[in-house]
Protein backbone atom coordinates (compact mmCIF):
# COMPACT_ATOMS: atom_id res chain seq x y z
CA UNK A 1 0.00 0.00 0.00
CA UNK A 2 1.41 3.41 -0.92
CA UNK A 3 1.59 6.25 1.58
CA UNK A 4 -1.19 8.06 -0.31
CA UNK A 5 -3.48 5.01 -0.13
CA UNK A 6 -2.63 4.47 3.52
CA UNK A 7 -3.40 8.14 4.30
CA UNK A 8 -6.90 7.81 2.84
CA UNK A 9 -7.65 4.56 4.68
CA UNK A 10 -6.16 5.86 7.94
CA UNK A 11 -8.17 9.09 7.79
CA UNK A 12 -11.35 7.05 7.41
CA UNK A 13 -10.46 4.78 10.36
CA UNK A 14 -9.58 7.81 12.48
CA UNK A 15 -12.90 9.51 11.68
CA UNK A 16 -14.82 6.39 12.73
CA UNK A 17 -12.83 6.13 15.99
CA UNK A 18 -13.35 9.85 16.66
CA UNK A 19 -17.12 9.52 16.28
CA UNK A 20 -17.27 6.35 18.39
CA UNK A 21 -15.15 7.63 21.30
CA UNK A 22 -16.33 11.05 22.52
CA UNK A 23 -14.30 10.74 25.75
CA UNK A 24 -11.05 9.82 23.95
CA UNK A 25 -9.28 13.04 25.01
CA UNK A 26 -9.88 12.37 28.70
CA UNK A 27 -8.83 8.73 28.28
CA UNK A 28 -5.70 9.82 26.39
CA UNK A 29 -4.80 12.19 29.23
CA UNK A 30 -5.02 9.34 31.76
CA UNK A 31 -2.87 7.14 29.52
CA UNK A 32 -0.08 9.70 29.26
CA UNK A 33 -0.18 10.73 32.91
CA UNK A 34 -0.04 7.06 34.03
CA UNK A 35 2.58 5.80 31.55
CA UNK A 36 4.97 8.64 30.72
CA UNK A 37 7.43 10.08 33.23
CA UNK A 38 8.19 13.70 32.34
CA UNK A 39 11.00 15.70 33.89
CA UNK A 40 9.75 18.34 36.33
CA UNK A 41 8.84 21.57 34.55
CA UNK A 42 9.30 20.10 31.07
CA UNK A 43 8.25 22.10 28.04
CA UNK A 44 5.75 19.88 26.23
CA UNK A 45 4.59 20.69 22.74
CA UNK A 46 1.28 19.44 21.47
CA UNK A 47 -1.17 20.53 18.82
CA UNK A 48 -4.61 22.08 18.58
CA UNK A 49 -6.80 19.34 17.08
CA UNK A 50 -8.19 19.59 13.57
CA UNK A 51 -10.45 17.25 11.63
CA UNK A 52 -10.82 14.01 13.58
CA UNK A 53 -7.47 14.09 15.45
CA UNK A 54 -7.57 12.77 18.99
CA UNK A 55 -8.06 15.75 21.29
CA UNK A 56 -4.98 16.51 23.43
CA UNK A 57 -6.57 19.47 25.26
CA UNK A 58 -7.56 17.54 28.42
CA UNK A 59 -3.95 16.32 28.59
CA UNK A 60 -2.61 19.86 28.12
CA UNK A 61 -4.69 21.13 31.03
CA UNK A 62 -3.49 18.24 33.22
CA UNK A 63 0.14 18.89 32.28
CA UNK A 64 -0.21 22.58 33.15
CA UNK A 65 -1.69 21.60 36.53
CA UNK A 66 1.34 19.29 37.04
CA UNK A 67 3.73 22.22 36.50
CA UNK A 68 4.71 21.76 32.86
CA UNK A 69 4.80 24.50 30.26
CA UNK A 70 2.89 23.92 27.04
CA UNK A 71 3.96 24.99 23.57
CA UNK A 72 2.02 24.79 20.33
CA UNK A 73 3.61 24.45 16.90
CA UNK A 74 3.75 27.24 14.36
CA UNK A 75 3.89 26.15 10.74
CA UNK A 76 6.45 27.73 8.41
CA UNK A 77 5.22 29.38 5.23
CA UNK A 78 4.18 26.88 2.55
CA UNK A 79 7.18 27.83 0.44
CA UNK A 80 9.66 27.20 3.27
CA UNK A 81 11.23 23.78 3.80
CA UNK A 82 11.81 24.59 7.46
CA UNK A 83 10.97 22.85 10.73
CA UNK A 84 8.11 23.91 12.96
CA UNK A 85 8.73 26.52 15.62
CA UNK A 86 7.02 26.46 19.00
CA UNK A 87 5.47 29.18 21.14
CA UNK A 88 4.29 28.97 24.73
CA UNK A 89 0.56 28.71 25.31
CA UNK A 90 -1.78 28.81 28.32
CA UNK A 91 -5.55 28.30 28.32
CA UNK A 92 -6.02 32.07 28.75
CA UNK A 93 -4.07 32.83 25.56
CA UNK A 94 -5.88 33.53 22.29
CA UNK A 95 -4.99 31.51 19.21
CA UNK A 96 -4.60 32.89 15.71
CA UNK A 97 -5.83 31.17 12.54
CA UNK A 98 -3.02 29.78 10.40
CA UNK A 99 -2.40 27.68 7.29
CA UNK A 100 -4.06 24.27 6.92
CA UNK A 101 -6.97 25.37 9.20
CA UNK A 102 -4.61 25.32 12.18
CA UNK A 103 -4.69 27.55 15.24
CA UNK A 104 -1.42 28.85 16.64
CA UNK A 105 -0.20 31.14 19.41
CA UNK A 106 0.18 34.72 18.18
CA UNK A 107 3.50 36.04 16.85
CA UNK A 108 4.27 37.74 20.17
CA UNK A 109 4.16 34.55 22.26
CA UNK A 110 7.53 33.38 23.61
CA UNK A 111 9.39 30.93 21.35
CA UNK A 112 10.74 27.80 23.05
CA UNK A 113 12.21 24.41 22.19
CA UNK A 114 10.22 21.52 23.64
CA UNK A 115 11.65 18.70 25.72
CA UNK A 116 8.75 16.48 24.65
CA UNK A 117 6.87 16.60 21.34
CA UNK A 118 3.34 15.20 21.24
CA UNK A 119 2.65 14.67 17.54
CA UNK A 120 -0.58 14.09 15.63
CA UNK A 121 -0.66 11.39 12.98
CA UNK A 122 -2.78 9.40 10.57
CA UNK A 123 -1.23 5.96 11.17
CA UNK A 124 1.52 4.37 13.27
CA UNK A 125 3.19 1.02 13.79
CA UNK A 126 5.02 -0.53 16.71
CA UNK A 127 8.46 0.42 15.38
CA UNK A 128 7.60 4.08 15.94
CA UNK A 129 6.98 4.84 12.29
CA UNK A 130 4.46 7.64 11.90
CA UNK A 131 2.39 8.58 8.88
CA UNK A 132 1.52 12.27 8.87
CA UNK A 133 -0.12 14.48 6.29
CA UNK A 134 2.80 14.34 3.86
CA UNK A 135 4.41 17.75 4.31
CA UNK A 136 7.30 16.45 6.47
CA UNK A 137 6.95 19.13 9.15
CA UNK A 138 7.35 16.79 12.12
CA UNK A 139 10.18 14.80 10.52
CA UNK A 140 12.19 17.97 9.85
CA UNK A 141 11.35 19.30 13.29
CA UNK A 142 12.33 16.17 15.22
CA UNK A 143 15.55 15.83 13.23
CA UNK A 144 16.46 19.45 13.99
CA UNK A 145 15.57 19.24 17.68
CA UNK A 146 17.40 15.92 18.19
CA UNK A 147 20.50 17.30 16.47
CA UNK A 148 20.77 19.82 19.34
CA UNK A 149 19.62 17.79 22.36
CA UNK A 150 17.60 14.74 23.40
CA UNK A 151 13.94 15.23 22.54
CA UNK A 152 11.21 12.69 23.28
CA UNK A 153 8.57 12.26 20.57
CA UNK A 154 5.25 10.61 21.38
CA UNK A 155 2.51 10.13 18.83
CA UNK A 156 -1.05 10.75 19.96
CA UNK A 157 -3.66 8.62 18.22
CA UNK A 158 -6.71 6.45 18.48
CA UNK A 159 -5.82 2.77 18.88
CA UNK A 160 -7.64 2.15 15.58
CA UNK A 161 -4.90 4.09 13.78
CA UNK A 162 -2.35 1.30 14.32
CA UNK A 163 -1.28 -0.56 11.19
CA UNK A 164 1.07 -3.52 10.70
CA UNK A 165 3.67 -1.42 8.90
CA UNK A 166 3.96 2.21 7.92
CA UNK A 167 6.06 2.62 4.76
CA UNK A 168 9.07 4.80 5.54
CA UNK A 169 11.63 6.82 3.65
CA UNK A 170 15.14 7.87 4.70
CA UNK A 171 13.92 11.25 6.00
CA UNK A 172 11.22 9.79 8.28
CA UNK A 173 11.95 10.17 12.00
CA UNK A 174 10.68 7.54 14.44
CA UNK A 175 8.62 8.18 17.54
CA UNK A 176 9.66 7.00 21.01
CA UNK A 177 6.15 5.77 21.78
CA UNK A 178 2.49 6.17 21.00
CA UNK A 179 -0.27 7.10 23.44
CA UNK A 180 -3.84 6.12 22.63
CA UNK A 181 -7.18 6.19 24.42
CA UNK A 182 -6.59 2.60 25.58
CA UNK A 183 -2.92 2.60 26.53
CA UNK A 184 0.70 3.48 25.90
CA UNK A 185 2.73 1.64 23.26
CA UNK A 186 6.50 1.84 23.73
CA UNK A 187 8.44 1.50 20.51
CA UNK A 188 9.79 -1.98 19.89
CA UNK A 189 13.56 -2.29 19.58
CA UNK A 190 13.97 -3.55 16.03
CA UNK A 191 17.76 -3.83 16.42
CA UNK A 192 17.62 -6.69 18.94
Amino acid sequence: MTKADLRLAAAERRAVAHAATPDAGERLARTVLDAVSLPPGAVVSAYWPIRSEIDPRPLLHALITAGHRIALPCTPPASADAPLTFRLWTPADPLSPAAFALHEPPQGAERVEPDVVLAPLLAFDRTGARLGYGKGHYDRTLAALRSRRPTVAIGLAFAAQEVARVPTDAHDVALDGIATEIGYIPVMDTQA
